[in-house]
């Protein structure tokens, strides 16, 4: 028995020699050679497709790195307005209310560039807590006001198109002994 499993193996191993007609020969070299064809094209497309996704992400890399790009040369024209307005006032010691104007028309610029960029604050006095919207970091008793209700805005809150950049910190009312 292990002799003629011996010999099952030795001729496993042994080349065959197989023949076929000369038609057949020449279809399957022709099938070789579509399949290289076929396989440097994958080899290629496949080179393609990485040099593609290296190429994007360095797109992406630089498109990150200057996205804001914008935004800056808009504060940048911020600042230069805060900078002439602090001058103005130290050279001729213009009076508090001249200098006042001057701020709150840079707040002005400054709120319209904002909106341009899609950003705008939360409006929270008054309203009822939300957590999504509102941080509270302070509650006081209030019998005038319904439980949860926000009494004063300790920080701005601020959406960017509809999704909260930062949260209003705000005090909120809560019942009397409760």
């Amino acid at each position: 028995m292990e002799e003629h499993k011996n010999n099952l193996k030795k001729e496993e191993k042994a080349e065959k020699t197989v023949t076929l007609k000369e038609p057949e020969y020449l279809a399957l070299m022709e099938e070789v050679k579509i399949s290289k064809e076929y396989h440097d094209k994958m080899l290629r497309h496949q080179a393609d497709l990485e040099n593609t996704r290296k190429r994007i992400e360095r797109e992406k890399q630089e498109f990150i790195k200057f996205a804001n790009e914008g935004l800056i040369l808009n504060l940048l024209n911020v600042l230069d307005d805060l900078e002439r307005t602090v001058d103005l006032a130290e050279s001729t010691k213009q009076d508090l209310p001249a200098f006042l104007k001057g701020i709150e028309m840079i707040l002005a610029h400054l709120y319209e560039m904002l909106k341009e960029h899609g950003v705008k604050p939360i409006e929270a006095e008054g309203k009822i807590f939300d957590p999504n919207y509102h941080e509270a970091l302070m509650q006081v008793e209030n019998k005038e006001l319904p439980e949860h209700t926000i009494v004063e805005v300790l920080q701005k809150g601020y959406l960017i198109y509809e999704r909260v950049l930062r949260t209003a910190k705000v005090k909120v009312s809560k019942k009397i002994g409760g």
